[in-house]
């Protein structure tokens, strides 16, 4: 019997010939493979850089968005609290004028009874050939001068060309009121009252487009108003005048100076119809 020959590993040589034969294939099969995960492996890496990219991308305009809106929002707020502040202006002014209408009011009625009772009880005039009469006195004790209006009579024609929107003749009428009649009981609203005609006559001028004379009748306006108190500081109308001087001085962009008026009325006239205003006022201006 032949004995098999073996090769040098003990196999067989019919054995080592189908390895030598097979192993090409099995390397070829082991590339290929290697090649496969490799392209895969590149294909998640490219698939997932996409993937950040665009998660990027989403971000970006995420924030974007947000931007938009977050600045649309501080537009929004900023105008509404602008027109609220408007309307809080023109509220608190039509507030002060319609108490300075009633309070003017009461007191003309007080003043129509009071005349009426001071006809009621004058005599009867003396026939002429009796000699002449000495002349009335004037309003709060102010003699008239011959021939010319009393005091009364010159604050109600200023007064009544307020009322009508004749600012420029209020003025005047208001302020030869108070070169005349300096000591009369109505000089300190005399006096308010050109400030306050000066500043509704802005107010118009301002509507009409001419600011810079608008401007003008505003520091104007201040500085009538600031004579109340200077001039008449125990008359009536130096909360009033306090009140509009800052309204004034607001209107002209100094609210450092408008502050320092409310704060001072709320101070001095703590029980005034206008310190709860000034004080609202002072805090919707943070101070």
């Amino acid at each position: 019997m032949k004995r098999q020959t073996k090769g040098s590993l003990g196999l067989p040589f019919g054995v080592l010939a189908l390895l030598v034969a097979v192993a090409p294939l099995a390397g070829g099969c082991a590339d290929s493979a290697t090649d496969a995960l490799h392209q895969d492996v590149a294909q998640l890496r490219q698939d997932l850089n996409a993937l950040t990219l665009s998660v990027h991308r989403g971000r970006g305009d995420t924030e974007a968005v947000l931007g938009q809106l977050d600045r649309r929002t501080r537009e929004a707020n900023t105008e509404s609290s602008r027109q609220i502040a408007a309307l809080s202006t023109r509220v608190d002014t039509l507030s002060a004028e319609m108490t300075r209408v009633s309070a003017r009011l009461d007191e003309l009625s007080q003043r129509i009874e009071a005349l009426r009772r001071e006809l009621a009880s004058r005599p009867a005039p003396a026939p002429p050939s009796a000699g002449p009469t000495p002349a009335a006195p004037g309003a709060a004790g102010v003699p008239r001068s011959s021939g010319g209006p009393t005091p009364e009579q010159a604050y109600q024609a200023a007064y009544l060309d307020f009322s009508k929107g004749n600012y420029p003749l209020a003025v005047a009428g208001f302020r030869e009121f108070v070169r005349r009649y300096p000591d009369a009981a109505l000089a300190d609203q005399a006096q308010y009252w050109v400030g306050e005609s000066l500043f509704s006559q802005a107010r118009a001028s301002l509507a009409a487009g001419q600011s810079d004379k608008a401007t003008r009748e505003l520091e104007q306006a201040v500085q009538e108003f600031r004579r109340v108190s200077l001039n008449y500081p125990r008359g009536d109308k130096v909360p009033t005048a306090l009140y509009k001087e800052a309204l004034a001085l607001l209107e002209l962009k100094q609210t450092r100076l408008a502050q320092t008026r409310l704060q001072y009325l709320l101070d001095n006239f703590p029980q005034s119809e206008e310190a709860p205003l000034a004080k609202e006022r002072l805090a919707n201006l943070g101070g």
